[in-house]
């Protein structure tokens, strides 16, 4: 089986100082795959490489077979893939719906001609929007929220609301970049449900995160990294039992 995301011994410096090397793993469509780590251990940089936000210095990233080093976010998200951020980019001047509706850019079938003219491919396509990111809202918990405005949500709602917007754009992988940062542990549980909700619709979660009792009751396979290098990669069980990530993560 191919696998739907393949890093081959990917490399990113900076100045000549090496924050990923050598890394090399891939992801099944429909896995939850989580990269734990210390600050500092290349986690984000590895999310910035795979979604196009830097270039590789040497290596390949693979997306459903075909390379995607070269390709720009937007291309990426074209192809598939979408992700949030550790710092949340919610458009606070704007409704939540809206929020969410900016997700669907994607599959908007409009041109000038049918937005100067307001003709009913562009309504149509509207109330579609509208409908689906009202769905969208529902599905991740915060269906409460659908007529108010982005600014009136609490901060675990606003995380939730950065998801329904990227699940919006009908990915086929989204990339969470520590998702659990800042939330309770109600806010965390109902996390955990919805990550496993969105992978068992066929989905692909990769997730960033410190959490490690999130990471360890979610995910299918994990990656240790440790100085930009991978120290582990295994099962949750397997992570566990390696007795490198005990004595370095896991305070053992």
């Amino acid at each position: 089986m191919t696998a739907l995301v393949e890093v081959k011994g990917l490399d990113k410096a900076f100045g000549g100082v090496h924050a990923v090397e050598g890394v090399s793993f891939a992801v099944e469509a429909g896995q939850v795959y989580s990269v734990i780590g210390p600050n500092g251990a290349g986690k984000t940089t590895l999310f910035n490489l795979i979604t196009g936000l830097y270039i590789p210095t040497k290596g390949e990233i693979l997306l459903n077979g075909e390379s995607t080093s070269r390709l720009e976010p937007n291309q990426l998200a074209e192809r598939g893939m979408c992700r949030t951020f550790q710092q949340m980019q919610i458009c606070m001047n704007m409704t939540a719906i809206e929020n969410v509706m900016l997700g669907r850019h994607l599959q908007l079938k409009s041109n000038l001609f049918t937005t100067l003219f307001r003709l009913p491919a562009l309504r149509r396509d509207e109330e579609f929007a509208y409908k689906r990111a009202a769905e969208l809202m529902e599905y991740v918990g915060c269906g409460e929220y659908v007529g108010a405005e982005a600014s009136a949500m609490s901060y675990g709602a606003l995380k939730r609301l950065e998801i329904a917007r990227a699940l919006a754009a009908e990915p086929k992988v989204i990339l969470l970049d520590e998702p659990a940062a800042g939330l309770n542990a109600t806010e965390t549980a109902a996390l955990e449900d919805l990550i496993r909700k969105i992978a068992d619709q066929g989905i692909t979660v990769m997730l960033v995160e410190h959490d490690m009792k999130l990471v360890m009751g979610i995910s299918d396979r994990l990656l240790v990294l440790n100085y930009g290098r991978v120290l582990a990669e295994g099962t949750p069980e397997e992570i566990r039992q390696n007795p490198d990530v005990i004595a370095a993560y896991l305070g053992g």
